[in-house]
């Protein structure tokens, strides 16, 4: 006998209560896969950092300078080989809701540090020969409506007063994950439009170097370069500097991981009661087919069979539905949150565990029906009939 088939069939003889319980299914594997995407936004930008790239940082706080002169004392440790200064902007465009990422960059070093921002030989070079120039990313641009050759104007709200940029290139991103949202300028641009008490001041310096399996030991000696100075220094890599601003919601992203996993709990038990419900209806056929010499190993597997259906057919329309649903909304999130969410949609990893769990749930539910059907005595069984 065709097991797979009898399965089937069984999974068909109610077919009211099999669709609602497919159903069910859809509805929290597809919130399974939301809760994952959401989880997986927030560490997007963490994972795709560069393992050759160090972020060096004042050891009080983000928001205390550094002294530019650090910039050579840099260059000189060994194992580094190149160092660009940086520096968060806030300024606001048009009105305080249009938030976006700004830096003042130290714009060749800068770029030469991060091949995933692909922009024109032309674009770039206007860019750099312009002073007042500054470069965007294309999301950022679309958004806006931004073209090159445009006048834009940023209220400062750190630095002070109106700053007026020239829009001299649009870069893209060289894979899906890379963050096309930013607003860059030059360092020096912001630097020597300031009051002399603020110049020569680094918010941070982004250093890179030769070795990335060397990263701990060049990250030590940076800070042991400024040790007992009047402004010391904390380095890491880039990745745990992403790090350190998702751990500011830590609490929430906890709560999303629970709540995924809970989703899955829930799934099991649906499916679990529904397995239970047709095994009970069923204590005459599972007497007839234990008389007939089924083994109560073959019986569970039957029951088991029938059970990761289900759950396969819910986690194949809970990916049906997730792939269109979580792919539009993600259209509507990067255009209008880019800043916080770059990237958001439905990858492969969190596609196949949405269809790996479904059946691993299903298998889940079925334990409990099925031992029960493998232990019973035909005799027992035939008592429940009626």
């Amino acid at each position: 006998m065709n097991l797979p088939l009898l399965a089937f069939r069984n999974a068909r003889r109610n077919k009211t209560r099999t669709l609602l319980t497919v159903l069910g299914v859809t509805i929290a594997v597809f919130a399974f896969g939301f809760l994952r995407t959401v989880i997986n936004a927030y560490y997007l930008g963490a994972e795709a950092a560069a393992k050759d790239r160090l972020v060096v940082r004042n050891l009080v706080s983000l928001v205390v300078p550094l002294p530019i002169s650090y910039h050579q004392k840099l260059e000189r440790v060994p194992g580094v080989t190149k160092v660009a200064t940086a520096n968060w902007f806030g300024g606001v465009y048009l009105d305080p809701k249009n938030f976006f990422a700004q830096f003042a960059i130290e714009s060749e070093p800068y770029l030469d540090m991060y091949p995933e921002y692909l922009i024109s030989p032309e674009e770039k070079q206007a860019y750099l020969a312009d002073r007042s120039g500054c470069l965007v990313g294309e999301k950022l641009a679309k958004k806006f409506g931004w073209k090159v050759g445009q006048t834009i104007t940023l209220q400062g709200t750190i630095f002070s007063g109106n700053w007026k940029f020239t829009l001299r290139g649009i870069y893209k991103g060289r894979d899906h994950a890379t963050d096309t949202t930013q607003f860059f300028f030059h360092w020096k641009y912001m630097d020597e439009s300031l009051t002399k008490d603020r110049q020569g001041q680094a918010g941070l310096f982004l250093v890179a170097i030769s070795d990335p399996d060397r990263s701990a030991e060049i990250a030590k000696a940076i800070d042991t370069t400024f040790k007992g100075s009047t402004a010391e220094t904390l380095t890491e890599s880039e990745r745990a500097f992403q790090l350190s601003f998702i751990s500011m919601v830590s609490a929430v992203i906890s709560a999303l991981q629970v709540v995924s996993v809970f989703v899955l709990v829930i799934v099991a038990l649906i499916l679990g009661n529904t397995i239970a419900m047709s095994v009970r209806e069923r204590g005459a056929e599972v007497a007839i087919l234990k008389a007939l010499g089924f083994t109560g190993g073959r019986l569970a597997a039957l029951i088991t069979g029938e059970s990761a259906l289900i759950g396969a057919l819910g986690g194949l329309c809970g990916v049906a539905l997730a792939v269109p649903i979580i792919h539009g909304f993600g259209q509507f999130i990067e255009a209008n949150l880019g800043s916080f969410f770059p990237v958001f949609d439905l990858d492969r990893p969190t596609t196949l565990a949405m269809l790996g769990l479904s059946v691993a749930v299903g298998l889940l539910a079925a334990l409990l029906p099925a031992a029960r059907v493998a232990q019973l005595a035909v005799v027992d069984a035939m008592r429940r009939v009626g």
